[in-house]
C-alpha cells in the first residue's frame, strides 16, 4: 500500500512539474494599463525569442494599446453562430494545436458563449495551462468571488462576471497594475479609457473617487496578500498543519448564506486553513416539505461553497444551535460564521433561551461567533 502511495505521490509530482506557468496583471479597475503592461512583456518575450502567441486580446478602442498588437503572433478569433448574431471567442482549440511557449489571455472573467469548449474563459485558461501551456493574463479585482459582497459595498454595483479565487491562487506570479485616483480619472477624461460617450456614466458609477480609492485598496491588499501567502509556503515553508476550521452555517435563504460562505472564505484563507459549509434540514425543511425555491438556494449555496474550495456538510436535526455545536466538536472548528438569527412572535422567549444557551456552549469550547449583516 505504501509503494502505491509513493507512486501516486511521485506521479502528481511530475503532472505538477509539466504544467504551464500562469502569470496574472491585476487591476483596481478598468483603464489602469493591464492589457498594455501585457503586450509590453510579450513584444519583450518576442525580442528574446521565446515562442509567443496573443490568444486573446480585447484593446476597447483604445489607441495605444491597438498600436502594441503590431508585430505581434495574433491567433485569429473563432466565429460562433448565437441567436442569429455572428460572435468571435478564443479559439482554444486553435492554441492547443499550435502549442505555444506563452500564450497572452485578456478578460479572464469573460464568460464563453454557448457552444465553446467551456464556459467560462478562466476555464479555458485552465485547460492550457494543463496542457504544458504558460499563460499570462489579466483580470480587475471587483472579478473575484469572495470580493462580491466588498465591491457591492463600494460602488453599489453587483459584477456579473466572476471568478472563483481558486483561479488566483493557482497563480504562480501576481502583479498589480497600479495608478493613483487622479491619474485614472484624467486617463478617464482625456478619452484614453472609454468612448466620449461612456465617461460620464463612468464617473457616475465605478469612477468615482472615493470608489477608486477603497478599489485601490482592495487591490493592493490582496496582491499583498498573495505575496505573503508565496512566502510562507515557498520561501518559508512550515511543517505544522492548520488543522482549525472555520464553519459557514447555511440556510436556504437567498442571500444572507452567500455572504457567510464568501466571509468564511475569506478568513479562512487569512489564517491559512479550510472551511466547512453546514446545513441543518429541520422538519419543516424536510425532502418531502422544502419548497423548490428553497431548494435551488440551497443547490446554489453549495455550488458557491465547492467553487471557493469548501467542504459541504448536511445534517438532519430538529435544534439548529444543537446541531452546530455537535459539528464544531467533530471538525475541530475555531470560528462560526453565520446570518442574524430569526426570532419571530410567538416563540421568541424559547429562542432567545436557546440561542443564549448556543452562545454559551460555543464560548465554553472557546469558539469565535462572528455574525454576518444582511
Amino acid at each position: 500500500m505504501e509503494t502505491n502511495n509513493n507512486a501516486q505521490r511521485f506521479l502528481e509530482m511530475i503532472k505538477r512539474s509539466q504544467r504551464g506557468k500562469f502569470k496574472i496583471y491585476i487591476g483596481m479597475i478598468a483603464g489602469v494599463g493591464k492589457t498594455y503592461r501585457m503586450l509590453q512583456e510579450a513584444h519583450e518575450m518576442l525580442d528574446d525569442e521565446v515562442d509567443v502567441l496573443i490568444g486573446y486580446v480585447e484593446t476597447h478602442g483604445r489607441s495605444g494599446t491597438e498600436a502594441l498588437l503590431e508585430g505581434l503572433p495574433i491567433l485569429p478569433r473563432k466565429k460562433i453562430f448565437y441567436k442569429g448574431k455572428e460572435l468571435e471567442e478564443m479559439d482554444v482549440e486553435a492554441i492547443l494545436r499550435r502549442h505555444p511557449q506563452v500564450v497572452f489571455v485578456d478578460e479572464l472573467a469573460h464568460t464563453n458563449v454557448e457552444g465553446c469548449r467551456n464556459r467560462k474563459r478562466w476555464e479555458d485558461v485552465m485547460e492550457l495551462l494543463d496542457a504544458g501551456i504558460n499563460v499570462v493574463s489579466a483580470i480587475n479585482i471587483q472579478h473575484f468571488e469572495s470580493l462580491k459582497d466588498d465591491i457591492m459595498g463600494i460602488s453599489g454595483i453587483e459584477v456579473k462576471e466572476r471568478v472563483p479565487d481558486r483561479v488566483l491562487q493557482e497563480a504562480d506570479e501576481v502583479v498589480n497594475i497600479d495608478l493613483t485616483a487622479e491619474e485614472l480619472i484624467s486617463r478617464l477624461k482625456a478619452g484614453k479609457i472609454y468612448r466620449p460617450e461612456k465617461i460620464g456614466v463612468a464617473m457616475d458609477n465605478f469612477f468615482k473617487t472615493e470608489n477608486i480609492l477603497q478599489l485601490r485598496e482592495l487591490a493592493l491588499k490582496e496582491v499583498a496578500f498573495r505575496i505573503e501567502r508565496k512566502v510562507e509556503t515557498e520561501v518559508l515553508p512550515t511543517v505544522s498543519i492548520h488543522s482549525e476550521k472555520i464553519l459557514a452555517c447555511v440556510s436556504s435563504n437567498a442571500v444572507t448564506p452567500r455572504r457567510v460562505i464568501r466571509r468564511a472564505f475569506r478568513l479562512a484563507s487569512r489564517y491559512n486553513t479550510s472551511f466547512v459549509a453546514l446545513y441543518v434540514q429541520t422538519p419543516a425543511e424536510a425532502s418531502d416539505k422544502i419548497k423548490l425555491s428553497a431548494q435551488r438556494h440551497l443547490l446554489n449555496h453549495f455550488k458557491l461553497v465547492t467553487e471557493l474550495g469548501g467542504q459541504v456538510v448536511q445534517v438532519s436535526h430538529r435544534s439548529v444551535p444543537d446541531a452546530i455545536t455537535t459539528v464544531c466538536r467533530e471538525q475541530n472548528i475555531k470560528t462560526v460564521c453565520m446570518g442574524l438569527p430569526a426570532l419571530q412572535m410567538p416563540q421568541t422567549l424559547f429562542n432567545i433561551g436557546r440561542y443564549r444557551r448556543f452562545i454559551r456552549d460555543l464560548a465554553q469550547m472557546k469558539i469565535d461567533l462572528i455574525i454576518i449583516a444582511s
